[in-house]
C-alpha cells in the first residue's frame, strides 16, 4: 500500500501535482483517460512498429488511455486502455496535445 493522495473529484492544471517523469512530461496518469489516435485492438500483434497509429476500419473505436480522476487507483497507469463509444463526452476523458522540437543547440 503506498502513498495516498487527495481525492479532489475533479482535474486538476497540468504539472500542478508533481514533478515530470523522465522524458519531462507531466500528468500522464490519473487526471483524464487521453482520446488517442489509434483504434482499439485486442493486442498489439498486428499494430505498426513505427509508432504510427493503428489503421482506422469501419466501425472503429478509437483508444481510451491511462485512466483518470474519476477512477479506481489500479487503472491509473499509462498501459491501460479502454474503447469508449464514439459519442463519449465527459469532464473526465481528454487528449494531449503534443508536437516535435528541432533539437537541441
Amino acid at each position: 500500500s503506498g502513498k495516498k493522495g487527495k481525492y479532489r473529484g475533479k482535474t486538476v492544471e497540468v504539472g500542478s501535482l508533481k514533478m515530470p517523469n523522465a522524458f519531462g512530461l507531466h500528468d500522464m496518469h490519473g487526471n483524464v483517460w487521453e482520446l488517442v489516435q489509434d483504434c482499439y485492438a485486442d493486442s498489439y500483434a498486428t499494430a505498426p512498429t513505427d509508432g504510427s497509429k493503428i489503421p482506422d476500419t469501419k466501425g472503429c473505436s478509437r483508444v481510451l488511455g491511462g485512466g483518470s480522476w474519476h477512477g479506481d487507483a489500479q487503472i491509473l497507469r499509462s498501459a491501460i486502455r479502454s474503447w469508449p463509444r464514439p459519442d463519449l463526452r465527459d469532464n473526465f476523458v481528454g487528449f494531449r496535445l503534443a508536437r516535435t522540437l528541432p533539437p537541441a543547440k
